[in-house]
């Protein structure tokens, strides 16, 4: 099934073209490890999710570009089409000559209805170029104007139009230091109505990502193409086509409702997070090597302890024995924090996928009590290598992973909003305080609901 990318503002649309430049890279990438008919099969797959083709046979990107300032689309249609490879289709894009100022207010209550009709008009254009649509990708920042607030509105708009496809948002966590002196504002807005449109909240860290940059990829000046590839690589990992329990002869068919279907089991828990091993410079891996037991113990420990990456994980943290409130662990100096989870799903690419023991991610201990085992862990496989990695691992989590950064983000917004500080800025707009309370009181649920996990 194919899914349609909807990328909104600056961030949504160069994270986008990111996504694609590393799904095709991929595909292109020559696998001596399988099969002719295994590789195409992969590659069928692939294309049927992502891409279209045109009269001049370069596979055209299954997605629509919108941003209220040219000069980012642009550039993202530019650097497509020059890869040669893969292009965006000229006309299922979207921009005007006056950005949102990144006030979430402007772009989800003036851009938004001022343009919907348009906007969702290249939206139906793709959607019925498929010959069967899965569901939409939105990519979006939180922190600025027209990808939180604009972005808000048509996923809203998406759910209204076509209310049995899957959505996905993916979501940019701003820097915890700061981007703009309203994010906190822009992503309480934002999360809280997200909630109620989408089916799922993919969230990448900037910090996070940040940091993988520098100690993992070794990278020295730091860029947001650098940080937008390996989100990007991330991505990349989940999507592209694997065999899942249910379809063990073929590559699974609808890989967001898969997605939703493995994850999501309540919709008061919609927050997924991603972590993906290894990762490294291109330029090390001729030199590395890695066993499957060894990423599944890292993997299964990045879980708990909540590591972002395989660097500096705290191999203290243990689960909690069954039965008992508070986590078993050799230290008893600091208190250990254990990342409950309510599901999870283990992708694993490269060879000998079929012979990896993942008896760990079983484990009752690692789950919420309403859940068995069975049905909140799943795994998905392929032989087929992923970007040059000989095997690779991802884990997609739907656990407490968010709660800390949920609750400063909350915190930090009330604070200002006690205070009246740019509530103005936001109700010339038209949104009241009303509509404030009403977004903390949504998110503080969500809050209570993952911490009484």
């Amino acid at each position: 099934m194919a899914i349609v990318a909807v990328q909104l503002g600056q961030c949504g649309n160069q994270i986008g073209q990111e996504v694609f430049n590393a799904i095709c890279s991929d595909v292109r990438g020559t696998h001596g490890l399988c099969s002719k008919k295994e590789n195409e099969s992969y590659h069928d797959a692939c294309k049927e999710r992502f891409f279209s083709e045109e009269e001049s046979e370069v596979p055209v990107a299954r997605a629509v570009l919108v941003d209220m300032e040219p000069k980012v689309i642009s550039q993202t249609l530019s650097v497509a089409a020059r890869s040669g490879y893969w292009k965006y289709d000229d006309r299922s894009h979207f921009c005007q000559k006056q950005g949102s100022g990144n006030n979430w207010a402007n772009g989800y209550s003036v851009h938004g209805p001022r343009h919907k009709e348009v906007i969702m008009n290249l939206v139906q254009k793709e959607a019925e170029k498929c010959d069967r649509l899965g569901g939409f990708f939105t990519i979006m920042s939180m922190a600025g104007g027209t990808g939180s607030g604009l972005g808000a509105f048509v996923t809203q708009c998406l759910r209204d139009a076509f209310p049995t496809s899957f959505i996905l948002n993916h979501v940019i966590w701003p820097y915890g230091t700061g981007e703009v002196i309203v994010q906190n504002y822009n992503s309480v807005l934002t999360l809280s109505h997200l909630y109620q449109s989408s089916d799922a909240l993919l969230v990448h860290e900037n910090d996070v990502i940040h940091k993988i940059c520098a100690q993992l990829m070794n990278i020295k000046q730091i860029s947001f193409r650098d940080v937008n590839q390996v989100i990007a690589h991330q991505l990349g990992s989940v999507f592209q086509p694997t065999y899942t329990a249910e379809s063990a002869l073929h590559y699974g068919r609808n890989p967001l409702g898969d997605l939703m279907e493995t994850l999501v089991p309540h919709p008061e828990f919609k927050m997924l997070g991603l972590r993906n091993i290894p990762q490294m410079p291109e330029n090390f891996l001729a030199y590395s090597t890695f066993s499957w037991p060894g990423l599944i113990k890292h993997l299964r420990q990045m879980l708990i302890a909540n590591a972002k990456m395989e660097e500096g994980i705290d191999w203290q943290v243990r689960p909690p024995r069954l039965g008992s409130s508070t986590p078993s662990s050799h230290s008893t100096n600091k208190p250990l924090h254990f990342n409950t989870s309510i599901a999870n799903l283990v992708i694993l690419r490269g060879k000998d996928t079929h012979s990896v023991d993942l008896g760990s991610f079983r484990d009752p201990s690692l789950y919420t009590s309403w859940l068995s085992p069975q049905d909140a862990f799943k795994a998905w496989k392929t032989p087929r290598a992923f970007n040059k990695y000989e095997k690779s691992a991802t884990l997609v989590s739907n656990s407490q992973f968010l709660l800390k950064p949920l609750d400063n983000v909350v915190g930090k917004a009330w604070n200002m909003f006690a205070s009246k500080a740019y509530i103005h800025q936001y109700t010339k707009f038209g949104i009241e305080e009303e509509d404030f309370l009403d977004s903390f009181t949504a998110l503080e649920q969500v809050i209570s609901s993952y911490t009484s996990l």
